[in-house]
């Protein structure tokens, strides 16, 4: 099948998609954006969650004829071709960033919270990164990084 859809803002088309195949599977290796991570390809593990439809999802459990006429924005569609995005300027400014694999589902997941709830409560940070899994951290500087782009939003 042909796949039609909106990927960070440009109409994308990808050729020879088998219905089943994971989103995730066609914004790597179909379009080139391998920004999100394929790690557990069970939706347990968060580092491949996307928008879809503004809506966070894994996009390792999305099958790609769902995708069809949809909007997709991937990490790598957060920031504009000047700079960053707050938040994963953030992230690199805390060193929340370290073997990057988690790093993509957890800037996508606290972009979501942040235009939802400006200035998150610990407890709330915590509730809304609980489906992203982080091996490196201890998540500590990962939540320094969603209070310092929540400060930087707030003030700006």
């Amino acid at each position: 099948m042909r796949l039609k859809f909106t990927v960070n803002g440009r109409r994308q088309e990808a050729d020879d998609v088998w219905e089943g195949e994971s989103l995730l599977y066609v914004l790597r290796e179909r379009l080139g954006l391998p920004g999100s991570k394929n790690a557990c390809e069970q939706g347990e593990c968060g580092s491949c969650t996307v928008y879809l439809d503004g809506v966070p999802a894994c996009s390792c459990l999305v099958a790609a004829g769902q995708a069809e006429g949809r909007e997709v924005r991937t990490v790598e569609g957060l920031a504009d071709e000047e700079q960053l995005d707050p938040v994963q300027q953030a992230f690199v400014e805390t060193g929340a960033v370290q073997c990057g694999f988690c790093t993509p589902g957890l800037l996508v997941q606290t972009h979501d919270l942040l235009e939802r709830t400006p200035k998150p409560s610990d407890a709330e940070i915590r509730e809304s990164l609980a489906g992203n899994l982080c091996r490196c951290t201890g998540y500590e500087k990962i939540m320094d990084a969603v209070r310092l782009a929540a400060q930087r939003r707030t003030d700006a």
